[in-house]
């Protein structure tokens, strides 16, 4: 019996459904594509451009971390392809839910997306920082995200921009100075013409971010107490007291140094950039050993360079990551790849000593050489007698910051975000930069006692120097154009030794020495013609007539800065208190020190110490107030409470002195200095 059906209806079976209309799916897999598409435009623009943005313009990053081609394409892929896959995927979660609550998703992911682009595009246009910007951004992203539900043209711009990545990846890969890195062009470069004469062994060592006046004492000459192997080596070589780097910036600065030519072009610091230059001159006839840090100048063809820091995927992975916490942060920061640059110890790599440790009684606790840099352990050990000339370089990452050497060679941490400049932080930064440059002057000792051993010190032309300075001038620290034309004397000048073979008397000589006049001075030393047109003039030629500088805070863009060997800044007077015992005194008061277990248990021997001391007080303890640091009853700084940051309302305190510490439980004490020079314990946290 068939089943009734209503009047008009088709007799169907009643259990096959109606079909779909036509389209359906199709709509459904379209709004997917586009909310998609809409995802990746936007974490392309919060993550992929200004990511490779700073990459793309830091080619030094790669170069320091000796990052392969394949390592920059693997983290490029990553950078572009993981974020926006994760938040598609996160979206896409939420599907079982239904199209209501996926739709929502959507919404609010684009919301948070726009949110964390309005945070980076407020830190460039406003003055807001903190959570000021941070509510105004949440208010754009919400503001974006109803707009973005409601009309439809913001969703068609950013599928646009969808396109967005794939851009930025190909700016990155052929347009920006780290294109050579990745993608370098093969160039031999040009080798010298040996002429008639000697041809010595060559060492040449390159600091980096020293200022010549940080080694002057008050009568212009090497501070020998503070700096006695700068001052030996000063006795007995020809010191260009009016020297000046060409660019506060190691990327430009030594390429200009090894090449004899000015800052042109923005280039990478590679072979294939500079395929004209000391290595490529001396090469032919020079062994090649070169301990290189932040750049590649010399071709694979002319030396290897087996020593290096970190390296691989894993250290780009977590320093980008690093770099764009920075970049997304809602505060002012240093978006620098540079921060990451730091000379890891020989103990860190577990490499040998290069020598045994020297019976040196002010360095107590034998950790001298576990201490080193691996680059200068390195070095040192290639220090030999060879059959055929030998060029020895390197470019050591000292007295740069981070700053985390004592001058005795013990080490000590220090929080990644104290400032460097305003009150009482530049005080501290110079502090800890002459400390560290303390330090340096132990390594310059090890250098001279090396090559004296081998016999190769009287035999060498030995030339020591820096690329450049940096200011630590309040309100104009480091070495930007505002430090240019306000600290110029600290971030231009820098110190250079020139040891001649042979040379026994010292001597010193104030031409207009600029570093583009190193190259042909070493070509002339070691009797090797530069096939190249060159911008400086050797030594062995007459002075240049031009009394004032060049200087190139951006390459094709030249500075005239006013000659004359600068004098040192006036030190700071230690406060009367520094290195008095203080015994029991009446408490008043709290602070909280950042690091106060540290003190519990001071192991000496294994060469790091607690001594930069920091930490936060109550808003009872007005700024200016001075705080005395006592470790073990004597007072080992007197500092300022400084007005509050971002960090809060901070204070820190550098205990150069590693007397003051002494194996397991050191007391640490804090007291508030007042007016009349009384002092008032405050109890720790």
């Amino acid at each position: 019996m068939a089943e009734p059906t209503l009047a008009g209806a088709p007799n169907r079976p009643a259990s096959v459904a109606p079909p779909a209309p036509q389209g359906c799916a199709p709509s459904a897999r379209r709004v997917e594509l586009h909310r998609a598409a809409e995802v990746v435009a936007l974490v392309g623009l919060v993550v992929t451009q200004p990511l490779l943005d700073v990459l793309g313009r830091s080619p030094d990053f790669f170069l320091f971390h000796r990052a392969t081609s394949r390592d920059v394409l693997v983290l490029v892929a990553l950078v572009t392809l993981v974020p926006g896959a994760a938040v598609v995927l996160l979206g896409a979660a939420t599907r079982p839910a239904g199209a209501r609550v996926r739709a929502g998703a959507h919404t609010v992911l684009v919301g948070l997306l726009l949110a964390a682009l309005a945070v980076q595009v407020g830190r460039q246009v406003t003055p807001l920082r903190g959570v000021p910007l941070v509510v105004v951004a949440v208010l754009a992203g919400v503001a974006g995200a109803v707009a973005h539900r409601r009309w439809s043209l913001p969703g068609r711009v950013l599928r646009v921009a969808a396109l967005g990545p794939l851009v930025f990846v190909g700016l990155f890969l052929f347009a920006s100075p780290a294109s050579a890195v990745v993608l370098p062009r093969a160039h031999e470069g040009a080798a010298g013409v040996a002429g008639p004469g000697s041809h010595p062994p060559v060492v040449m060592i390159v600091l980096d971010e020293l200022p010549l006046v940080s080694l002057l004492g008050p009568d212009g000459r090497i501070d020998a107490a503070r700096y006695p192997n700068f001052a030996e080596l000063a006795g007995g070589s020809t010191w260009y007291r009016n020297a000046t780097g060409v660019s506060g910036w190691t990327p430009y600065a030594l390429p200009a140094m090894l090449t004899g030519r000015y800052p042109s072009t923005p280039s990478a610091p590679h072979y294939s950039q500079y395929p004209d230059n000391l290595f490529t001159a001396l090469g032919g006839l020079y062994d090649i050993r070169a301990q290189e840090s932040i750049t590649r100048l010399c071709p694979p063809s002319r030396c290897d360079q087996p020593v290096a820091p970190e390296q691989g995927l894993g250290v780009l992975v977590r320093e980008s990551g690093a770099l764009l916490g920075r970049i997304a942060a809602p505060v002012d920061s240093r978006i620098d790849p540079q921060e990451s640059f730091r000379e890891q110890t020989a103990a860190e790599v577990g490499l040998d000593a290069a020598e045994p440790v020297p019976a040196d009684p002010k360095f107590r606790w034998d950790s001298l050489n576990d201490n080193q840099p691996v680059r200068f352990t390195s070095f040192l050990a290639g220090l030999r007698p060879a059959d055929r000339p030998t060029l020895h370089f390197l470019h050591l990452l000292m007295p740069h910051a981070p700053w985390a050497f004592l001058p005795s060679g013990a080490r000590y941490d220090a929080p990644d975000d104290l400032p460097n400049d305003g009150a009482g932080w530049a005080d501290l930064a110079r502090a800890r930069h002459l400390a560290q440059l303390r330090y340096t002057d132990r390594l310059v000792g090890e250098t001279l006692r090396t090559l004296r051993a081998t016999g190769l010190y009287d035999r060498s032309l030995v030339v020591l120097t820096a690329d450049h300075g940096v200011s630590f001038a309040p309100d104009w620290q480091g070495r930007g154009m505002g430090a240019i034309e306000h600290a110029p004397g600290e971030v231009a000048w820098v110190p250079l030794f020139v040891k001649q073979p042979g040379q026994r008397a010292g001597r010193v000589d104030d031409r207009n020495w600029e570093h583009v006049d190193l190259l042909p001075t070493i070509a002339d030393a070691v009797h090797v013609r530069v096939p190249w047109r060159l911008d400086g003039r050797s030594a062995e030629q007459p002075a240049r007539e031009r009394t004032e500088k060049y200087f190139y805070d951006r390459p094709g863009e030249r500075v005239v800065l006013p000659g004359g060997v600068p004098t040192r800044p006036a030190p700071s007077v230690p406060h009367p208190l520094v290195g008095t015992t203080v015994g029991e005194e009446p408490t008043d008061g709290t602070a909280s020190v950042a690091h106060l277990g540290a003190f519990d248990h001071v192991d000496p021997a294994a060469g790091e110490l607690p001594a930069l001391v920091w930490g936060t007080v109550p808003r009872q303890v007005p700024d200016g107030t001075l705080l005395a640091v006592a470790v073990n009853g004597r007072v080992g700084a007197v500092v300022p409470v400084v007005p509050a940051d971002p960090g809060g309302r901070r204070f820190a305190a550098f205990l150069p002195d590693d007397h003051l510490f002494r194996p397991g439980a050191n007391r640490l004490d804090l007291y508030r200095v007042g007016a009349d020079g009384t002092l008032r314990r405050l109890t720790l946290s």
